[in-house]
């Protein structure tokens, strides 16, 4: 008996119209779907007319739960693994999955779909070229500021996920580490009924924000533009002047540890050169 296939199906971030024919037919063809949380996804796979017995599978079960759905490929039967919205792996479990199914010589297959990073990228007007996608913020402000600090350098433009209880200590920390002026872009509820997008350098989009509660609410993408080649460059020159003074009285790591933090510029480029 041949194995199974595992078909990673990306599902609506709001519109249920946006569920393709290809994943539509997928969840009703397959015997076993893996979804972040069975009750969330019960009226999508209800309105997809699929049958087919759902099993949750999230951040704290995804080990135990890998090794069934792995033992129900090998018997032949294909699964659906879905997330709450959007392309699973992104910002949602499923990796060890998709690790364990490949290992045990099953296919995996992706059924593509609705992404809300790169829907938010495709109507932000920033540089799309090259982007990094860094998820969610840490919950706690230090810890937040101290992952944006190793970012201010970053050419590319940054795209981060965040929910509706913290953006505005979010958008107030993206303030204080790039700066008011740095273009930025909040896309809110892309897809739903209340979608906004809002456009400006982050001081006047954080001041924006915090005046309008509506503008609090729901699900959000932000991005940032990135840093100016010269800005860059700069910022490195400053971070490697700050390392040899530190050099002098901290061990090298230490020294290039605190350098980044106090200029931005990435920890890893102050010993080149």
């Amino acid at each position: 008996m041949s194995n199974g296939r595992l078909w990673v199906v990306a599902t609506p971030i709001g519109n249920l119209e946006d569920l393709s024919p290809r994943a539509r037919e997928t969840l009703r063809a397959v015997g076993l779907i893996a979804a972040e949380d069975t009750r969330h996804s019960a009226p999508l796979l209800a309105q997809a007319g699929a049958q087919a017995r759902a099993l949750a599978l999230h951040e704290h079960n995804e080990h135990e739960q890998a090794a069934r759905i792995v033992e129900h490929l090998r018997g032949g039967g294909d699964v659906a693994l879905i997330s709450d919205a959007g392309t699973p792996l992104v910002s949602d479990p499923g990796y060890r999955l998709v690790r364990a199914a490949r290992a045990a010589g099953c296919e995996v297959s992706p059924v593509p779909g609705p992404c809300a990073a790169i829907a938010a990228l495709s109507v932000a007007g920033l540089a799309s070229d090259r982007f990094v996608f860094e998820g969610f913020l840490p919950a706690k402000s230090s810890a937040r500021r101290e992952r944006l600090q190793s970012l201010v350098a970053e050419t590319r433009t940054l795209i981060f996920y965040e929910s509706s209880h913290r953006i505005l200590e979010s958008l107030a920390d993206l303030r204080t580490v790039f700066g008011d002026a740095r273009e930025a872009v909040l896309a809110r509820e892309l897809t739903k009924l209340f979608e906004t997008i809002l456009a400006a350098p982050l001081g006047e989009l954080a001041a924006r924000v915090e005046a309008d509660a509506n503008q609090q609410r729901g699900e959000f993408v932000v991005l940032v533009a990135g840093a100016s080649g010269e800005d860059a460059e700069a910022e490195l020159a400053e971070g490697r002047r700050v390392f040899a003074l530190l050099r002098e009285e901290l061990p090298p790591a230490r020294a290039a540890k605190l350098a980044a933090a106090i200029t931005g510029a990435p920890r890893k480029r102050l010993y080149e050169g």
